[in-house]
Formats: structure tokens, sequence, C-alpha cells
């Protein structure tokens, strides 16, 4: 009963008129709120009058006007569903990249074991949160990571060159991220402009970003149990 009772209060709270907004209008009226974010979706819903807003991956209802801000699930009590949580998974999946859509000829290539089981990672020489990323990976076996050098930190463009032009990029890059040992190198032509470009057009902000062969996309850094997890899940 007392969820029929909030769900009664949202109605009364959000319903406007029948009119529809001027998602233009309300998207910049969103974008005071959230001045140093995207938004990524906005969407009217058939529920209440209400829009969904993704910002930073998290789903959040506004009214047409943006005078009423609502975060939370959403249930369908005929169907007994969880409208958010539903909508949340489609958002995801819509985000899944093909591991072998990304430029893995432009990767630091390391095969563990077998290697069959693989993934890519965006990453950034001067991330700590990278080097502790690398520091699990040591743990992980069987696999073969791409490592593709997304320097978005100030100061990090030269040591990824240095890395990219040294005479073995993957002593070079372990060497620095675990012990850290300054890479020596020389000029060379990098991928770096054209990483950062690929990366920017599937969104990825920070690093590190990790793509697995299932498509699925984890910011940040993650333990190598996680990890083995994520490796094992079928791919189909």
């Amino acid at each position: 009963m007392h969820i029929k009772l909030f769900l009664l209060s949202l109605l009364m709270c959000f319903l406007s008129s029948a009119a529809h907004a001027d998602k233009a209008l309300l998207k910049k009226s969103l974008a005071t709120y959230f001045p140093n974010e995207k938004i990524e979706i906005l969407n009217e819903t058939p529920f209440l009058g209400l829009y969904e807003v993704v910002v930073g991956g998290q789903l959040f209802y506004v009214d047409e006007r943006a005078n009423y801000f609502f975060s939370g699930n959403i249930f369908d009590l005929n169907t007994e569903k969880n409208i958010t949580e539903e909508r949340l998974r489609e958002i995801k999946d819509s985000k899944r990249v093909d591991i072998n859509s990304l430029p893995l000829e432009l990767a630091i290539k390391q095969v563990k074991g077998n290697g069959k089981r693989k993934l890519a990672i965006f990453s950034d020489p001067n991330c700590g949160y990278c080097k502790r990323l690398e520091k699990e990976l040591v743990n992980v076996s069987d696999v073969t990571i791409y490592t593709l050098l997304y320097p978005i930190l100030n100061g990090s463009k030269e040591v990824a060159k240095t890395i990219w032009c040294s005479d073995d990029r993957l002593e070079a890059w372990n060497n620095f991220m675990l012990n850290s040992i300054k890479p020596i190198g020389r000029n060379c032509k990098t991928p770096t402009d054209a990483l950062l470009q690929i990366g920017k057009k599937h969104g990825f902000n920070s690093t590190p970003t990790i793509i697995f062969a299932d498509g699925t996309i984890v910011p940040g850094m993650i333990s190598a149990e996680t990890i083995e997890k994520k490796l094992n899940v079928p791919t189909n």
C-alpha cells in the first residue's frame, strides 16, 4: 500500500499540462543544474508526464518544466516490473563496444598464458588508478591485454610518446607502470591523436576504461577477482 501512496504523491507532484515540453529548452534548463556534466539522454516517458534524464550513467526523472527532480525507481504495479531498472539495462546494453571494432593494431599487446581471453584498456601513464589496475592484472592469467594509450592528464602525452617510441613498448609500459622506471624513447610517429578521437567518440572521459570481450565497458580500477569474473562472461 505504501508504494501506491508513494506513486500517487508523485502523480500529484509531476502531472502538468498536456502540452509537450520543448526538449531543447528543457535540456538548456537542466544544463544549469549539471554545469560540468554531459546530458547523455533526455527522453519523454509514457508515464506521469515525466522525462528521463541520464547524466554520468545515472538515470533521473524531471517534469517538463524542470521544476521537479526525482531520483529513484518507478514500478509498474500491474506487471510488478521495475521500469527504471529495465531502462537502465537497456541503456547499458546500447553502450556496449565491440572490442574488435577498436584499433587493436595501435595497442601495446601483452599475451599471458594461452591468451584466449581478451580485454582492451584505455590507459593514461600518469593515472594512479591505471597503475593500481596494472598491479591487479599481474594476477590475471590466460588473457591477451590490449593497452591503448589515452593520455588525457596534463603532461601525459610526452610520457605516452616515449613509451610508444621505445624499442620494447611492452617492457617500457610495464617498467613505468609497475616500477616507476622512466622510459627511454626516441622521436617517432604515435597513434595518440587517433586514440584520443576514438575514445572521445565513445564517451570515455576517465582512465582506466576497460572493454571486455562481451562488449561491456567498465570505467575505473577493479580488482583481479572482478576482472576474472568479467573475462569469463560468455560473449554470445
